[in-house]
């Protein structure tokens, strides 16, 4: 498998703000200044040019404003919207110069499923997916945003820690991290149960749950780092020694032995291919249990 030289930041939102007809999440200030800080500075250049993808949002000129305005904060001015509502507008050459011309590109939150719906398999998800993989171009995303890279991608699903055959609603996301299923706004909302079931049914793919104001840098397709305020929770079922999920009827709670379960927080790391966690502290005053290409 080809190493993708570009970076994904998977961030997992932060505290309800609600409007009308809308269920989506952002804070005056997003909460997000330090991890929106990473995002600038993992582009290794001064005055990056982004471009805020809106497509997740019912309120897309609201979020992009205030988007604009964290950036800004930041010291970034070179900040656009683009609010591509349609698969003819993914298609558009317009829409393909703005992504080519951009160092980062940020997903909002909203409908995860509304991202999928109308880029995946587009020219737009082509070039991202290109650049991605041939450069050093940066790919984020908050709520919604973060959880569409997955390919096998949690597109709803009741929340809580019971955990019950057929809670979980999936579809495909933009297919950018093949290996792991990601989840957002993973302890406040109690969504335990949503991604143990989605590792009972993807047993080779890793849960990654996604605290508020929390994120997970990974470079190279492999090596995630914690960042942020929160914790990052890893389900790992690649030891499951029970797991009946496939001969269970609907609304049935689940049973899974010797799931592997790691939390983590800032400045963590783990190894997504050999499966290994790496703690901080272990990193200022112990060998390391795994070796960072690079």
């Amino acid at each position: 498998m080809k190493t993708p030289k570009g970076t994904l930041i998977a961030i997992g939102g932060n505290e309800q703000k609600r409007f009308k007809k809308t269920d989506e999440s952002f804070h005056s200030h997003f909460g997000e200044g330090f991890i929106l800080q990473d995002i600038i500075n993992n582009s290794e250049i001064s005055k990056p040019r982004i471009e805020v993808i809106t497509s997740a949002s019912e309120i897309p000129e609201i979020v992009g404003e205030k988007y604009k305005e964290s950036f800004l904060m930041l010291g970034v001015d070179n900040v656009g919207i683009l609010d591509i509502r349609d698969r003819h507008e993914a298609d558009e050459s317009s829409t393909l110069d703005r992504i080519n011309k951009s160092d980062i590109i940020l997903f909002s939150g909203g409908d995860q499923s509304k991202i999928s719906r109308i880029i995946k398999d587009t020219l737009t998800h082509h070039l991202i997916c290109k650049r991605y993989q041939n450069e050093k171009f940066t790919i984020a995303g908050t709520s919604a945003g973060a959880v569409v890279m997955s390919e096998e991608m949690i597109s709803g699903g009741r929340n809580g820690t019971v955990i019950r055959k057929n809670d979980l609603k999936t579809g495909k996301g933009l297919g950018l991290m093949s290996e792991v299923i990601f989840d957002s706004h993973f302890i406040k909302r109690h969504r335990f149960g949503r991604l143990a079931e989605a590792v009972a049914l993807h047993p080779d793919k890793l849960g990654v749950g996604l605290g508020e104001d929390t994120g997970v840098i990974i470079r190279e397709g492999n090596i995630l780092e914690i960042v942020g305020s929160g914790i990052v929770v890893i389900f790992d079922g690649s030891h499951l020694i029970y797991n009946q999920y496939g001969k269970l009827k609907d609304r049935i709670p689940i049973s899974l032995a010797n799931l592997t379960v790691h939390i983590l927080a800032t400045k963590d790391r783990y190894n997504i291919r050999e499966k290994v966690a790496r703690i901080h502290y272990d990193m200022r005053h112990h060998k390391p249990p795994f070796k960072e290409s690079g």
